[in-house]
């Protein structure tokens, strides 16, 4: 493992993650408004289906539109992703490209060419096909990038907790041992769970604000309706869905990453019974004191309520980031190594294995081969900090994982009362429909002459304009749980076996850093131009094969 001790340059370390990042960050923008149009443009041709009304028609064919133009532009920048981890990653491919690349592969051969197929027809089926298959293709569609993000999430999940592997000292690789072991990882299954239901609440937020902009507009208002009604009902269901499975997503972090739920919640010093911080004043450009701090200043929080999301007892024990580099006692008896002790380890397993590579050159005895391996062996769960100096250095930056946790988990719950409240006025449920409307007056959110008031589609013109801000509040939110997922495991690039120094390539900081800049200008131009095309299609509309 000494061979990945290159002479790299600083540099190329900061370039390659800062570009990695970049280009995740703009391929998110993409993803989950396909998987998110998917669920509202199936829905839309199964009630055609059923109900043979050519207005239902008109309506998954305007949502396919707006979803053809977001797949092919999340397509193109999937691709380059995945290139990076040769060109700027080339170390952690070659170790663990044996177990990273499966998922990936089935990805491309069975997800992606289901995607590529089933959306030929969907686009170009019309009164080709039959009604039933046309509408399997559309599902099909859908379910295809679905999968696809199953198989992608699966890799990330592996890099979080890596399992179904063995490293080999001969080949100095990590190799798979159990393909279901890493397919269906435990974490995995709550990733992709919460990631996929997070991305049908964007998916429904862009359905609700593009039908409240028809409204206001006074035009193409049975669409408007109808969409609302649909975007409401999955939006809520989503909103609802993504709260429980990140209680679930909290106990697995809780489980195999203690320092990001640390770090998440800026708990300095754990132990039982611990609250959950609802505010703390954590300075968002510098990292806090936390060898020397008790808590955050200015500490808000609900008793118990940690302990409880991260074991499923009030009462359960939350370590800190101090217990974590100092070492503690689990619940269960056992003593977690202090991050130093792990580090001496993790020293240990490297020269051991450097000593077996020089015994087996050297044709050394079979009993001095077999004491080098006992040692690494002995040691391998901790090889990854043998390349770490300082204890400090597997602290992730805990300001953005604070922040981005809350602005999630915040604008997660007004995503639930937004919905809620659409459902209430727009099915003009009598009773919370005029309560909801004179409150809001009495508060001064809405005028008191629309308290009685009954737009066209039961909803405030407020309203209108809370669903369209609420747009770039979804992607934030969106984003901010990715920060949180990938700022969290920091340094490791896989958690406790390959610190991100020792992952990336080899090459020189400014091309990595030229690249960073073509891909920031291409990827902008992409966005701009997808922004375009959505605005355009939007603006001129659905068109009505039979005008009733």
């Amino acid at each position: 493992m000494n061979d990945f001790l290159l002479s790299i340059d600083a540099g190329s370390i900061n370039w390659a993650r800062a570009q990695f990042a970049l280009t995740a960050i703009y391929h998110w923008l993409f993803v989950p408004l396909t998987l998110g149009l998917a669920v509202i443009m199936g829905i839309a041709e199964t009630c055609y289906y059923r109900t043979k009304k050519p207005f239902w028609k008109d309506t998954a064919k305007f949502w396919q539109k707006l979803f053809g133009v977001n797949f092919a532009m999340g397509v193109a920048t999937g691709i380059i992703l995945e290139f990076e981890f040769g060109t700027n990653w080339s170390n952690y491919s070659w170790f663990v490209g044996d177990i990273f690349g499966a998922p990936l592969a089935v990805e491309g051969i069975v997800a992606f060419f289901m995607e590529s197929t089933f959306v030929a027809v969907m686009f170009f089926g019309w009164n080709k096909v039959s009604k039933g298959f046309h509408l399997a293709s559309t599902w099909l569609t859908g379910l295809g990038a679905t999968i696809s993000a199953w198989w992608i999430l699966v890799a990330n999940a592996w890099m979080q907790y890596p399992v179904g592997c063995e490293f080999n000292p001969e080949t100095m690789r990590n190799e798979m041992v159990s393909f279901l072991d890493v397919a269906l990882s435990p974490f995995a299954i709550d990733k992709f769970c919460h990631t996929v239901i997070s991305a049908w609440i964007i998916g429904a937020i862009f359905v609700v604000a593009v039908s409240c902009w028809y409204l206001m507009k006074k035009r193409d208002i049975e669409l408007a309706k109808e969409s609302i009604k649909i975007g409401a009902i999955v939006g809520l269901i989503a909103s609802v869905g993504a709260a429980c499975t990140g209680h679930k997503s909290a106990q697995s972090v809780g489980e195999v990453q203690p320092m990001k739920l640390a770090a998440m919640e800026a708990l300095y010093n754990g132990g039982t019974d611990q609250g959950l911080t609802a505010i703390a004043w954590v300075n968002p450009i510098a990292q806090p004191d936390y060898a020397n701090e008790e808590s955050a200043p200015l500490k808000l929080e609900m008793p118990y309520a940690l302990s409880f999301m991260a074991t499923n007892d009030i009462h359960g024990y939350v370590p800190g980031i101090n217990d974590i580099l100092n070492g503690y006692t689990k619940p269960d008896g056992t003593k977690e190594p202090s991050v130093d002790e792990k580090i001496e380890r993790g020293k240990k397993a490297i020269t051991a294995l450097a000593a077996y590579r020089k015994a087996k050159k050297e044709d050394a005895s079979e009993a001095e081969l077999s004491a080098h391996l006992s040692l690494l062996t002995a040691n391998m769960k901790y090889f990854g900090y043998g390349y770490v100096k300082d204890k400090n250095d597997i602290v992730p930056y805990i300001p953005v994982n604070f922040w981005a946790f809350r602005i999630m988990v915040g604008l997660g719950c007004i995503f639930i009362l937004f919905f809620s409240v659409i459902l209430l006025m727009v099915f003009k449920i009598p009773f919370f429909s005029i309560v909801t409307r004179r409150l809001l007056a009495t508060i001064g959110v809405i005028p008191e002459t629309e308290a009685d008031s009954n737009d066209i589609a039961g909803l405030p013109k407020w309203h209108y304009i809370a669903a369209i801000a609420l747009v770039p509040l979804a992607y934030i939110a969106s984003e901010s749980g990715w920060l949180v997922a990938e700022f969290g495991r920091q340094p490791w690039t896989i958690q406790d076996m390959l610190p991100t120094w020792v992952a990336v390539s080899d090459i020189n900081s400014s091309a990595v850093a030229l690249t960073f800049f073509i891909f920031l200008f291409l990827f902008t131009l992409m966005l701009a131009v997808e922004i375009s095309i959505l605005l355009k299609q939007i603006k001129k509309g659905p068109e009505y094969s039979d005008k009733v």
